[in-house]
């Protein structure tokens, strides 16, 4: 908590009141006032224009940014026989079926994706109370429930990341770490931002990104995106 604070105000002291930055003008002092002691992770927050109430403006998609997240991601795959093959010879780091949907349903959650085939999703559909509330649920809109186990490890290790608006129309997702050159940084958030304006929902009225920051508190020029 204490290396946060230093962070937000660290940032602080070098955002100009009452300024918007643009993406490349963001990331670039997110690096600046990012961590000596660790490499941080540089995270970018929204305030979308949609009701998630709404189904037809649930604003949730993936994209594989161009550079990665900077951390290899820990995925799980629910599948058998030839898939299961496929998902350990992909990198996955542990593959299984019913012995596997045991360990997650006693509270197993240590990793960061998990991947199904879909033949699997009737008894994995049970453990909604474990996997829905972290984000970790396999659905067929982001790629991770698939007969294609290998291309789904593959793209989450190569750096996919998932994002979804939450109650308050927010979406929070990752664009890498601090250690990143800024050409990097800028080409990551271009990527992810490029996606979400592409999922607007036709429903959704006025200005749809309404606001926006990366980093520790850096506001973002919404007119720019």
């Amino acid at each position: 908590m204490a290396t946060k604070s230093k962070a937000y105000k660290a940032a602080a002291e070098k955002i100009e009141a009452d300024r918007f930055y643009t993406p490349s003008e963001a990331v670039a002092l997110a690096k600046e006032t990012g961590s000596s002691k660790f490499d941080s992770t540089v995270e970018v927050a929204l305030k979308l224009a949609v009701d998630p109430r709404k189904a037809d403006q649930m604003v949730r998609g993936t994209v594989i940014l161009p550079h990665g997240t900077g951390k290899t991601a820990r995925v799980i795959v629910f599948a058998t026989g030839p898939a299961a093959e496929a998902a350990i010879a992909a990198g996955a780091d542990e593959v299984g079926g019913a012995e596997l949907i045991e360990k997650v349903a006693a509270g197993w959650t240590a990793f960061d994706a998990a991947v199904s085939t879909p033949e699997l999703m009737g008894q994995v559909g049970r453990l909604g109370k474990v996997l829905g509330p972290r984000g970790l649920m396999p659905n067929p809109k982001t790629g991770t429930v698939t007969p294609n186990t290998a291309k789904a490890v593959e793209e989450i290790k190569g750096g996919k990341i998932e994002f979804r608006v939450d109650k308050h129309a927010n979406v929070h997702f990752v664009v890498g770490k601090s250690s990143f050159s800024a050409e990097q940084l800028d080409e990551n958030i271009g990527a992810a931002l490029e996606e979400i304006v592409r999922l607007k929902p036709s429903s959704s009225k006025g200005r749809y990104i309404q606001k926006g920051a990366v980093g520790p508190g850096i506001p973002l020029d919404v007119n720019s995106i």
